[in-house]
């Protein structure tokens, strides 16, 4: 028996009737039984974790496929039916071979350099073996690589790019050629005109972006992912840093007091804002929502959150929203998720791969 659902579907705003057959949408009436999940209601995609971290958590890595799925649990509990892994130090593909779990679109490992970085967590090169180190994250990911960008260098004492410009330009330039696009781990001010000169694809946390940059990275069609669930990490991290590297310690408070503003100016600019948690390294998963709700709290209207947590970031790693041929992935909501903010809380049905899963 297949399913039926009829409601107020997102974003054409029309109420209509829509059929599931397979894993498939079609809003052409099938034959056969089929059993009505949901009558009346607001129906979207689901909502996409575009930065996050399956296989990572706060006490260290997860190689167990059962616990990776634990994780994937969690997000698909939340609405989150499609994940962008932004850099994983263990294998997560078993997650893509589950039918239950969220679709998962990897970056491979973070590619950092040499003690630039979160011990363990990325592949560590030096700038001469970056290329390479692309190369081989590209072949290993699903059409995105992770550079960690900028760190707190030592000699210094602040936040400082990690590459030189170079280097960077040839590996993105590289990516590009080999169809994968490039995310980039950068909190400063210092990186940014490089990694945007080298046309990178998708800025993560961004919390430099001055107006001179934003109106850069407008120009270059770079996209932003701001994670400010893990910004609110930045006061704790400046107390922890605050002994041995004061000025680095001030900077982060810094960014940190202005990171709401220069995320609405993104926007406001035109820059893509996507939702993305950071899940994994200091954050549990399954909190795309509460993302949804600091990025209303930043400024940016609320409808135009939701279309950027959910269908617009769809289109924009390549999946479609709810057309017909499409995925079966949707949420049905008692509200329209637009204008009542609480309903995204208490979806009625979840549906993925044509699955009733919540």
């Amino acid at each position: 028996m297949g399913l039926h659902v009829r409601g107020v579907f997102l974003p054409d705003e029309s109420e209509r009737d829509a059929w599931v057959l397979d894993d498939r949408l079609t809003f052409d009436r099938p034959s056969g039984e089929h059993e009505t999940i949901a009558s009346g209601g607001w129906i979207t995609p689901g909502f996409v974790d575009a930065h996050c971290h399956v296989g990572l958590a706060p006490h260290g890595h997860v190689p167990d496929p059962e616990d990776q799925a634990k994780q994937a649990l969690l997000d698909r509990a939340a609405g989150a039916l499609l994940l962008r892994d932004a850099g994983s130090p263990v294998d997560n593909r078993s997650v893509q071979e589950r039918e239950d779990l969220p679709r998962l679109i990897r970056a491979g490992r973070h590619i950092a350099r040499t003690k630039r970085y979160i011990r363990g967590l990325g592949v560590e090169v030096e700038p001469e073996g970056l290329l390479a180190e692309v190369e081989r994250q590209v072949a290993y990911g699903d059409g995105w690589v992770k550079l960690a960008a900028d760190w707190i260098d030592r000699s210094i004492g602040d936040l400082a790019p990690v590459w030189p410009d170079e280097e960077l330009k040839a590996a993105v330039a590289r990516a590009h050629e080999l169809g994968a696009r490039v995310a980039a781990h950068v909190f400063g001010e210092d990186a940014l005109p490089g990694l945007i000169a080298a046309g990178i694809d998708s800025i993560e946390h961004g919390t430099g972006l001055t107006d001179d940059l934003i109106a850069a990275a407008k120009a270059s069609g770079a996209a932003v992912v701001p994670t400010l669930i893990n910004i609110d990490n930045f006061p704790q991290i400046a107390v922890n840093g605050e002994e041995k590297f004061p000025v680095y310690a001030a900077h982060m408070r810094a960014l940190f007091a202005t990171s709401r503003e220069r995320i609405r100016r993104a926007y406001g600019a035109g820059i893509p804002v996507y939702t993305g948690t950071d899940a994994g390294g200091s954050l549990p998963h399954g909190l795309v929502r509460d993302e949804i709700r600091a990025l209303v709290g930043a400024g940016i209207p609320q409808a135009e959150v939701i279309a950027q947590a959910s269908w617009r970031a769809r289109e924009w790693l390549g999946l479609p929203g709810l057309v017909e041929g499409a995925p079966a992935d949707l949420v049905v909501y008692d509200a329209d998720p637009r204008v009542d903010l609480a309903a995204v809380l208490a979806p009625r049905r979840i549906v993925l791969r044509g699955r009733v899963v919540g």
